[in-house]
């Protein structure tokens, strides 16, 4: 079955079809690229110039969240205060056209120091299929980058086509990854440091903020991981080459309660174990910053 075949009949597909086709692609996909994945070697080297991270920090770490649909609308308050008790903060991105996302909710967001991004106009299809169909949303869109006192950007389902997203008032956009073959659109970027998109203004554009760790879709629902061992092994690396460390995680497939998860959920514990190691092993050694801190400090620091 190919992708855009998949992708046309995918919403008269049950959930646990799609689940069981995009496992066994998933399976072969990890057969076949082990050498690129977790870890793209080359995507270490520190961009030309590179003078470090701010407090001389070993390196830098964003967290977000993919909110997909109201259903992970609804555990957002759970997944900050779990963040609050561990010292982080974290970027929400909401589908404004997907379910209702009330002001009082996203004021409340920020008000805990929490950032909220725009997550698409819709989650169904590819935002980037057509021109004319990107232009007609990137109007709505930016309409509500004006409401809502947004920012930040990341495509649905990781499509992504950098030129066409200058069209966007955005200060950075989070649709792209340094290596991820299980991605539809798997052209990775090829490191795990921002970079500048430059528009045909010299002194305008927009920082791109790649995902450097796995999603935890991919890993905990494709892939049936029963631990973190993967992300650890990639932060590790991430930390060592003195990068960015920024992960997706979707409160949609979290499992708060301790009961049997459905197809489409794992437990919370993943994410915790995965905060607790960051937190104890790393103590002190990281730069962690919201998606816009960090993509104003890169402008002002590496955009020449």
């Amino acid at each position: 079955m190919t992708r855009d075949v998949y992708y046309i009949i995918k919403p008269i597909l049950p959930r646990s079809l799609q689940l069981f086709l995009r496992r066994v692609r998933a399976l072969w996909i990890l057969r076949h690229h082990q050498s690129v994945w977790p870890i793209l070697k080359s995507s270490g080297k520190s961009p030309v110039n590179w003078s470090g991270w701010p407090e001389g920090k070993m390196f830098s770490l964003v967290l977000t969240h993919d909110v997909e649909s109201a259903k992970g609308l609804g555990k957002c308050e759970r997944l900050m205060e779990i963040e609050k008790r561990y010292g982080f903060r974290s970027s929400f991105n909401f589908v404004p056209e997907g379910y209702p996302v009330p002001e009082e909710f996203r004021k409340k967001v920020e008000k805990q120091g929490f950032e909220v991004g725009i997550h698409g106009l819709t989650h169904k299809g590819n935002l980037f299929r057509s021109r004319n169909t990107f232009l007609a949303k990137a109007k709505r869109i930016n309409e509500y980058m004006e409401n809502w006192g947004c920012v930040g950007f990341r495509a649905p389902s990781m499509f992504h086509n950098l030129e066409w997203t200058h069209e966007l008032n955005v200060e950075y956009d989070l649709s792209t990854f340094d290596t991820d073959p299980f991605e539809p659109q798997p052209d990775g970027v090829g490191t795990i440091f921002p970079f500048f998109v430059h528009d045909s203004h010299p002194v305008k554009g927009y920082v791109e903020l790649p995902y450097t760790l796995p999603q935890d879709s991919t890993l905990f629902l494709l892939l049936r991981n029963q631990n973190i061992g993967t992300w650890i092994k990639k932060l590790d690396w991430v930390a060592d080459k003195g990068g960015m460390v920024l992960v997706n995680v979707h409160p949609d497939y979290i499992n708060f309660d301790g009961k049997p998860e459905t197809v489409d959920e794992y437990p919370v514990k993943f994410y915790t174990d995965f905060l607790e190691y960051l937190s104890s092993k790393y103590a002190g050694q990281y730069w962690h910053v919201l998606p816009r801190e960090m993509a104003r400090f890169w402008r002002n620091s590496l955009s020449s």
